[in-house]
Parts: structure tokens; sequence; C-alpha cells
């Protein structure tokens, strides 16, 4: 040991601490060095024998000991007498192998969280916890915590050959122990940061790491598991009954539920409402909950605000038996610049760009991921990987894929650096999408990713393999726009823009298209769904109910933000419940009977699903903008009945004949004028009779009642 290494290890600035504590060989002679701050005297305990440590200088013991085969323990005298015996960290060999090292390095590591990260292990016998971290340009990484005292200089972490991974065994630590990593910049003072890979976090505002054992989980969904590739495909129905856990319901003053409640509570108002998925807005950990989750840091913790981890794989768990499916929005589009995370992680712009116009979002004051560092790929797409496999969710929503798409994205022409080809898109994310879809489509049984891509980017969800991002679905923010622009007006204007309800059509299956009704239509000023529409109160629910019937009889699956299923008043806000009590009125009762209705109609008839995404399940019969009235056809495989949807976007009832595709009974399958709706129940009888004879380009017709503002579909009986 020299000078130097002396002076490095007191001032907290030594990177290879292992090659100097310990035990370890001079010729013959081992010597045992220790440095364990605040003692006045320590002792080694080396097999049987007990040796005096000698005082080298400052915090720094040291003794010549027996053959450094024998492993050995540290007892501390401290000046207020207490004594402290303790396992000496620097006594254990490295633990990362060196096939971890070799993927770490290679950017290919995809279960990168059972390298890095804080796991709970025994290691010769001795039961404590293994650190690993990232840092490569910190000149020394320390873990720190209430163990210690948060003291840096007690715990410096063996640096792991070339790949910038640090790691430390550390002895009797284990699930709950509170830790960060303290790291020594190359200029400047240490500074404190959250683990990146860690699987637990104190609750907010706090930011330490916590220590959390993940394995050993007993899970009960093998059946699920085992048969949901067939629930998920763009041929089955998929419902989508998208959540904010905080604020779904909330307990006596205002408390949130936990993962356990709502395993219960919301796990079977779901499947009683006929939905086949839900998703949840982000939940992995999160400093702010006016961000919703979608400003995350702690990307391998499901926040605590709920319960432990284990306690989120129940509430999986108890979807699958309910034959739910799970869909987590997931955001490795940004982070924010909180000093205990991600930004300039090791005193250097390590996951993000340095320079701003790369890497930061000014819309969300968030910092981009540098896409183009195969270590911060590997990160995210271990991530995505980490979701599927650990918590055996079955689905990503991918959050803001535009804005990962385009360099330019809500930027001025001077505040963006083109590509190398000196365009817009940004190569390096589309790679990591192509990436991420390909690992997770190809190590994971039956999952689905989608896409919330609010442009006209080719092939979203098209393979990889035939030139598209490989995403299975895509969000239709287009026919969102549209429509919702259109059923906000007027009535007496929807005439002259009757475009916006059959536009959408024209573009409908150049993706796999998911029809949202998401979060980001009920906040900021733009009201609840049922403040949207126009008219007096009864008009109001009539417009809502017919915009419904319309969305479930159109090509796309299905998604729907809580409390828009029974028409709360107030927009949505995050701080508190859902208005349930909003449910005690007849109308939001009728809303609520309608989804569920609409969901089980959508479920159980083919025509209404198998076709989502394909041209050949839909025809248009007749549109007729004056009259703000259209109808249009569903076809499933062959051997399905056919299924025509009629709507009428006006107060006035009509009268109105339709050519429909073959020949016999229709019966009338679902009006949302009905009483049990809460409308006017002005229906057709149950069933109308096919007359012969070409109408609207098709071999029969059916004259039938569009109630005033309603959707009326009828299923074909041969």
């Amino acid at each position: 040991m020299t000078q130097a290494d002396v002076e490095a290890l007191l001032h907290a600035r030594h990177d290879r601490p292992f090659d100097v504590l310990g035990v370890h060989m001079s010729g013959r002679k081992a010597w045992c060095v220790a440095l364990v701050p605040d003692a006045e005297d320590v002792t080694a305990t080396v097999g049987r024998k007990k040796v005096p440590l000698t005082r080298l200088e400052g915090p720094l013991f040291a003794a010549q000991v027996p053959n450094s085969k024998f492993t050995h323990k540290l007892t501390a005298t401290y000046a207020d007498g207490a004594i402290w015996t303790f396992e000496d960290p620097y006594r254990f060999g490295p633990i990362l192998q060196e096939m971890d090292q070799y993927l770490i390095g290679e950017g290919s590591h995809r279960q990168l969280w059972r390298a890095l990260g804080a796991h709970v292990t025994e290691l010769d016998g001795v039961a404590g916890t293994h650190f690993a971290v990232w840092a490569p340009n910190a000149v020394r990484v320390s873990v720190v915590g209430d163990f210690n005292v948060w003291d840096g200089r007690r715990h410096p972490m063996r640096r792991v050959g070339v790949t910038g991974v640090w790691e430390i065994f550390l002895p009797g630590l284990g699930d709950g122990d509170l830790y960060k990593y303290e790291i020594a910049p190359r200029d400047g003072a240490p500074f404190l940061k959250a683990d990146p890979v860690g699987f637990g976090a104190q609750h907010p505002p706090e930011t330490s790491s916590v220590v959390r054992d993940i394995s050993g989980y007993r899970w009960n969904d093998a059946d699920w598991m085992a048969t949901r590739a067939g629930a998920q495909q763009r041929d089955k129905p998929i419902s989508v009954y998208e959540v904010h856990l905080g604020s779904w319901r909330r307990a006596e003053g205002n408390r949130r539920l936990s993962y356990k409640e709502l395993a219960e509570d919301l796990i079977g108002y779901a499947k009683w409402m006929g939905f086949t998925h839900l998703e949840f807005l982000p939940i992995s950990e999160f400093p702010f909950d006016g961000s919703w989750g979608y400003q995350p840091l702690g990307m391998y913790a499901p926040t605590i605000r709920f319960g432990p981890p284990d306690d989120f794989r129940a509430l999986v768990e108890a979807a699958h038996a309910a034959g739910l499916g799970v869909i987590l929005d997931w955001v490795p589009g940004h982070f924010p610049s909180d000093a205990h995370g991600l930004a300039t992680f090791d005193g250097t712009h390590l996951y993000e760009h340095a320079d701003p116009r790369e890497g930061f979002h000014q819309d969300w004051n968030t910092l981009i991921y540098n896409y183009g560092r195969s270590e911060v790929k590997n990160y995210l797409t271990a991530n995505a990987l980490y979701w599927f496999e650990e918590y055996h969710v079955d689905g990503l929503r991918v959050d803001a894929v535009a804005s990962m798409l385009y360099r330019d994205y809500s930027r001025a022409h001077d505040a963006w650096i083109p590509n190398r080809d000196g365009g817009r898109e940004n190569y390096e994310a589309i790679d990591f999408l192509k990436e991420m879809n390909i690992a997770c489509y190809g190590q994971v049984d039956g999952i689905m990713t989608v896409a919330e891509e609010s442009t006209a980017f080719p092939g979203v969800s098209t393979p990889v393999d035939a030139g598209g991002l490989g995403f299975g679905f895509k969000w239709n923010m287009g026919w969102m726009n549209d429509t919702l622009r259109y059923i906000e007006k007027d009535p007496i204007h929807r005439k002259y823009d009757h475009h916006l309800m059959t536009f959408p059509i024209d573009y409908s299956f150049s993706e796999n298209f998911v029809l949202p009704i998401s979060h980001d239509e009920v906040v900021h000023g733009k009201g609840s769904m049922i403040e949207k529409m126009p008219g007096n109160e009864w008009e109001k629910f009539a417009n809502l109910r017919a915009y419904y019937g319309f969305m479930w009889g159109h090509p796309g699956k299905k998604l729907l933000f809580m409390g828009c299923e029974f028409a709360q008043w107030s927009e949505w806000n995050h701080d508190v419940s859902l208005d349930w009590d909003a449910l005690h009125g007849p109308l939001q009762q009728g809303v609520q009977a309608l989804v569920r209705d609409l969901n089980h109609l959508y479920r159980d008839t083919p025509a209404l699903h198998r076709r989502d995404c394909d041209p050949s399940g839909f025809r248009w019969i007749a549109n007729d903008p004056d009259l703000s009235l259209t109808a249009f056809a569903r076809f499933g495989e062959d051997g399905d009945a056919a299924c025509v949807v009629a709507c009428n976007f006006t107060p006035v009832e009509r009268r109105w004949r339709i050519g429909v595709p073959a020949s016999g009974s229709w019966q009338e399958v679902l009006n949302t004028d009905a009483s049990a709706y809460g409308g006017g129940d002005r229906t057709n009888g149950g069933t109308v009779q096919s007359r012969e004879g070409d109408w609207d380009g098709l071999p029969q017709s059916v004259e039938i009642t569009v109630p005033p503002l309603a959707t009326v579909i009828f299923r074909h009986q041969p």
C-alpha cells in the first residue's frame, strides 16, 4: 500500500479499494487493512485468532494476520463504548460474471436488472445484498444508507473491468433497507443518486432507493399466461379501461386505495363492465403526483404509493384470474431532471444528450434519453422486458412516440439538430423502438405493444422485418380528434362537417388501430365527456350515447378512460376520487349500462371485432350529410353474421331506408335510445325484414327508425 493509496482512501477518491482493503498477501505475509471512520480501536478476527489493528492514519487501520485463506470479521470500538462486529465486505471476491460484463459492455444485456441493482443474496454462507451500478465516468462510487450513517468513505465499490460498472456485496443488508449511491465525479464534490435499476423507492417526497427482494414470488396465473396470446391478436375483441390508480376510487379521508384493495374493487368492476383489458397510467416510480407518472425516475420500481412490489404483482394476478389483461403506460421518451435521478448521473451527461437541442424537452421541462448510446438503449429495452418477465404484464402502451421519432418535435426551426442526412427523423430513437419491439415480441410469448403516435409516420404497427417499427397497435389520434370536434358541435352545424366522421375510415386500415378516448381528453379545461356535448341535459346524454355507439361500431380496438363510462360531470382531477355519487342519477346509470352492453356486444359479435384492422371488414352503406345520418356494415369471417350500424346525429327522429348486404331478418341488438340507457325507447320492434332490390348498391334493403341523437346496431339473422 502506497502513500497515494492512503491519501486516496482518506479523501474518498480511491477507484480500486478492493486492491487495498481487506486481507492481501505481501510476499509470504498476510496483512489486513480496514477503513473504519470514527472507530477508536479495530480488531480483526481471522479464523480463531483476534488481531488488534494499528491505526495508520485517520480511520485507516492495518496489521499482519494469519494466512489470507481464512475468512475474517472486524470489531470496532467507539468513544462512547459502543462495539460493532461485522463481516468485512472487502473479503468477498467479484460477483458480476464475465458474460454479464460482456453483454453490458456490448449493450445487449436483455436481463440487465439481474446484473445491476440491489439483489438480496447469500455469498460464502453470509446473507447480504449485492449492489451494482453503471457509472463509467465516476472516480469513486460508494453505497450509503442508514447502515453506514450515509458516509461515502465507508463502503467504496469495486470497479468491474472496463464495463463502467461498480459493485460491492454488503453483508447484513436486506429487504427494506434504504440506500443511495454516493458518486465522486472527476471534478467537483461528491453527490447522491438513487439507483437507476432500483426495485423499490421511498414514498415521495423522500428520494432514497429501497432494497426489495423481488425473487421467489409464486405466480398462480399459468392458465392465463398460456392462453393470452389468443386474446391479444388483432382479430380479437380488445376493449381497454384506462385507469389512474390514485384517483379511480379513494377511501375515507381521501386515502388512496392500495394495490391489494384495487385487486378486489377495480378488478371486479372492470370485469363486470365487460372490458377485456386494464391500462394503468405509469406506475414506474415518479417524484411528482401532478405528472400522473409521466415523469418517471424509478423505471424498475412499481410506485410505493399503493404498496410494495409483490402487492403490485398480486394486482396483476387478480386481473388475470378475472380474465383481464394488464397494459402499462410506459415512458421511455424523457425523464425529469430531479437531482437524485438520472441527470448527469456520474457527473457527465450519461443517460441524456449534453446539447439541449437534442437532450431537453421544452414542452415538459424534461431530459431526453441518448438513444445513440448502446448502454442507454439497453437500459430501456431491458426495462420493457423487465415488466413483462417480472410482473407478467400483458402489454406496454408507449407514451409520446412522436416526440421520439422527430428531432424537431415541438421545436423552433433553429432549436434542433438535423440527422446525419440533414433530415428531421431521429434515427437513433427509431432504431431503439425497433430493437425494443423485436426483443419483447421475440422473447416473451403473447404480449402486445401499443404506440401513442400522433403523426402519419409510416408502418408504426408493421413488423420490423417488413420495414415497420414493430408495434402491435397504434392509437388512432386522428379519429379521436376529428370525431370529438364533430360531436362537440351543435347539431344544426354538423352537416357542414360530416367529413369529420367519415374521413378517418380512409386511413383506418393503414395501421392496427386503437380508438382512444383517454385521460388527455378530459383534463386541462377540456371538460368531461358529458360536458363536451351540446344541448340541454337530455341532448347531452343522448349525444354521448350516440357517440359511444358509433365508436364501438367503428373499426378499431377500444379504449375509454375511467369516469367516461358513467358520464361524470366533473373534469378528471388526479387528487380526488371519481365522482361515483354521480351514479345516483338515472342518466349516468344509463350511460354506464350502455358501455357495459357495448362491451359485451363487441366481444360476443365477431363482425364487430374480427376484421377491426382489415378493410374487408367494413363497407359504407349510406351517408346523408344534410341530415347528419351515416350507416355502414361490419363483417367477420365466413359464417359470421354481418352487422349494420346506423347513426343519427340530429335531435330529429328519422325513418330511413338503407341497403343491407344480405336477405332475411335484421335483429336490433343495440339502440342507444333504449329506456334502459335513459333514452326515449324509440326502437325497431326487435327485428326488421329485408326487401329485395338494389339499394345503396346492395341487393337488399330495410326501412328503419333511427331515433334522435342515437346509434342503432342490427345483426343479420339468416
